[in-house]
């Protein structure tokens, strides 16, 4: 049986990166809709993320997104955070969203473009300086949409030369985290649509180069903890980017689609000693908070990925290690399942309550009455977002 003493230490001790876009006005491709008290600055982002990590306990790190996030001294913005109890996580670059990367960024034909999107990275390292963060997170939009329009092995070329030149700017303790996804913007080729090319370009790069899995990047029925399983044995799982799909990326809340997935990813990292802190998985949020009240969102987020957690915990391993070994499939599923059937929400209100926090955080939230200030306090300037 699990150590429950054991359980509930690991669900103390657990960190959830939220993602500072998260609190903006972002939504879908088609409409973003404003909501009264968004933040117009990423100050006012990390105060609502201290409320976040106030009323949970496990939300302490924020990450950033260039440009969205930029500042003119980061090193004042890393006070800021940590005077709130927070740190800077991952700095997120953004080679998407210039009319020049109609045709891709570091895969572009074009040198000068190639030029400018590889030096936006390079600046990303330069804040990762400034703030302290460990982790570099970068995503492609680059590919193409018709057969023959570029050359595909050419732009694999053009993505490792860009990765290499920014690989090695890397200091001795931070990361280059590669995400993939399957599609979109790009329809017919994309440039890191898997996470096979996405291990082939880290294991070339070398041991600062991971990959990360954004739940929501896969196509229908593709096993996710297989890829988080095999990415574990390797080495190479950097971290997650944690959402909820129902057609594609959809950006939803992480568990409101297929709770019974995230349980079953986070067996895997469970029991492949995923959580340990040398493994360095990073366990981020990517969500867009379109027609939810954003800060309710993301701490309901929060507590699903701590509910899934704590399932995962539960796993009864010596059981589920006999029944594997005796060919008992119908004993092993069992196991699995009992875990994921067991109400955890009493123990998790028992973890908090020892942390001295409120047992349920969303209530809390509402009883603070921080929406209320911030809808009063933030009127006028303009609201922080990426339109749509």
């Amino acid at each position: 049986m699990p150590d429950f003493s054991a359980v509930k230490a690991a669900l103390a001790a657990q960190r959830i990166e939220t993602p500072s876009w998260g609190y903006g006005n972002s939504g879908t491709r088609f409409k973003v809709f404003a909501q009264a008290g968004v933040p117009r600055d990423p100050y006012e982002k990390l105060d609502d993320a201290a409320k976040v990590q106030e009323f949970t306990g496990v939300a302490p790190v924020v990450a950033l997104h260039i440009p969205w996030d930029r500042v003119d001294d980061y090193a004042a913005l890393g006070r800021h955070a940590a005077d709130r109890g927070l740190e800077l996580g991952a700095i997120n670059s953004n080679v998407f969203q210039d009319d020049d990367y109609k045709l891709g960024s570091v895969c572009h034909p074009d040198a000068t473009v190639r030029r400018k999107a590889v030096d936006h990275l390079l600046e990303c390292v330069d804040i990762m300086d400034a703030t302290g963060s460990r982790d570099l997170k970068l995503w492609f939009a680059d590919g193409t949409n018709y057969p023959g329009q570029d050359d595909i092995v050419g732009r694999q070329d053009r993505l490792a030369e860009a990765l290499s030149e920014v690989y090695a700017r890397l200091g001795q303790d931070q990361r280059m985290l590669l995400e993939y996804k399957l599609f979109e913007p790009a329809f017919y080729t994309t440039d890191v649509p898997d996470w096979g090319t996405a291990y082939a370009h880290c294991l070339k790069l070398g041991p600062k180069a991971q990959v990360v899995v954004d739940t929501g990047h896969h196509a229908p029925g593709t096993n996710i903890e297989f890829i988080v399983a095999t990415l574990l044995r390797e080495g190479k799982l950097g971290g997650f980017d944690f959402n909820s799909r129902f057609y594609a990326d959809d950006d939803l809340m992480v568990g409101a689609a297929d709770p019974f997935q995230l349980f079953r990813i986070l067996h895997e990292v469970a029991k492949n000693g995923g959580f340990a802190p040398e493994t360095g998985v990073a366990f981020m949020l990517d969500q867009c908070h379109n027609i939810e009240a954003k800060i309710p969102a993301v701490i309901r987020s929060v507590m699903n990925v701590q509910e899934a957690t704590a399932k995962a915990l539960l796993v009864d391993l010596d059981a589920l290690a006999a029944a594997q070994r005796s060919g008992d499939v119908l004993a092993a599923n069992a196991v699995l399942m009992d875990a994921y059937n067991t109400d955890v929400r009493p123990l998790l209100r028992e973890v908090r309550e020892e942390q001295g926090l409120a047992p349920d955080p969303v209530a809390a939230y509402h009883a603070s009455g921080w929406q209320k200030h911030i809808v009063a306090d933030r009127v006028g300037g303009t609201q922080a977002g990426w339109g749509a």
